[in-house]
């Protein structure tokens, strides 16, 4: 007999933290700072433990990241929020940096992507700039504050967090503690079909690999992984960052999302993309963001919930294989 559980590859053990960052400032929009709850409510937690193909998986809820907005030397005109942004990202790498320090999985679940400036940041630090970065989104996040038409930090992460931009946030406050060190070449996007074009000439210029839906339809996602695979980890010896905003999926999938762009993968292939990181050993952070509760009827925000859920537990080794009956006696 077949399900849609997922089977566990996990048979040697895996410590894995599960980190809140109920954040929502970075976006424009209210809703994606409820996702936290909502995900863990539904259910997340019970269907990590309590799964009887799994007994060696260690999980520990590290709850919800505290933070205050920092108090600015001097106002900040061009991104939105800023000081709450930047309270929020610092606290997010310290807490991130300690949860792989513990030799954990560090799973982050958001709030809206621009958190991931500071789960990026941890993970570096914590392995002295040796991990590879795979962004799944329909969106590109590297403007930097002078190309952002919109000035919402979500659609920045990549640029504070990459080491030949780093000279673009140098003139902002409050930012001493970041370390920036991550090469634009250890970066591969994959489901990107709504780019900017200084984003497009971000890319091009500095070369990271970036795979838009034409090639995921063309090549398929087994392919597509083995490609951004051997760009940005040619030697399998980085720890991999994981980025998953949900809406890399298609809005049919998850509609419950701010900005969602039609034409996306599937829940197959983004589940299908998570276990092939899982399956490398390498797999240092997951960060899963940009659910919005607020958005859509209650039947979109349930498939929504599900479908993250579903992409946490791929993370953390379950398959999709589905278990071995019982036969009666």
């Amino acid at each position: 007999m077949f399900g849609r559980e997922f089977n566990s590859l996990n048979k040697e053990g895996k410590k894995v933290g599960i980190l809140g960052v109920p954040f929502s400032k970075g976006n424009g929009k209210t809703g994606a700072e409820q996702a936290p709850t909502a995900i863990l409510e539904h259910g997340l937690l019970k269907s990590l433990t309590n799964f009887d193909a799994n007994p060696n998986l260690d999980v520990e809820d590290f709850g919800e990241v505290k933070f205050s907005s920092k108090k600015l030397k001097r106002p900040v005109s061009d991104i939105k929020n800023y000081a709450e942004f930047i309270g929020c990202i610092e606290r997010v790498s310290k807490r991130v940096h300690s949860i792989i320090e513990e030799g954990r999985l560090c799973i982050t679940i958001g709030g809206d992507h621009s958190i991931a400036a500071g789960t990026v940041d941890g993970h570096a630090r914590a392995k002295d700039g040796n991990i590879a970065i795979l962004w799944i989104d329909a969106h590109a996040d590297i403007n930097t504050p002078k190309t952002s038409h919109t000035g919402h930090p979500h659609g920045m992460p990549l640029s504070f967090v990459v080491k030949e931009l780093r000279d673009h946030w140098s003139e902002y406050p409050e930012i001493e503690w970041r370390t920036p060190i991550v090469p634009a070449r250890n970066i591969a996007y994959i489901g990107l079909r709504s780019v900017d074009d200084y984003e497009r000439l971000i890319i091009d210029r500095l070369g990271i690999t970036a795979f838009g839906m034409d090639e995921v339809d063309d090549l398929g996602i087994p392919e597509i992984m083995r490609r951004a695979l051997k760009v940005i980890d040619p030697e399998q010896n980085r720890s991999i960052h994981l980025s998953f905003d949900i809406d890399g999926l298609d809005p049919l999938e998850a509609p419950a999302t701010g900005t969602p762009v039609r034409g996306g993968i599937t829940l197959r292939e983004g589940i299908q993309i998570v276990e092939t990181v899982y399956k490398t050993g390498r797999l240092g952070a997951f960060d899963l963001c940009e659910v919005n509760p607020q958005m859509g009827r209650e039947e979109d925000v349930r498939k929504t919930l599900q479908a993250a859920t579903d992409l946490i537990k791929a993370a953390t080794g379950h398959r999709r294989s589905g278990r071995t009956a019982k036969i009666p006696t």
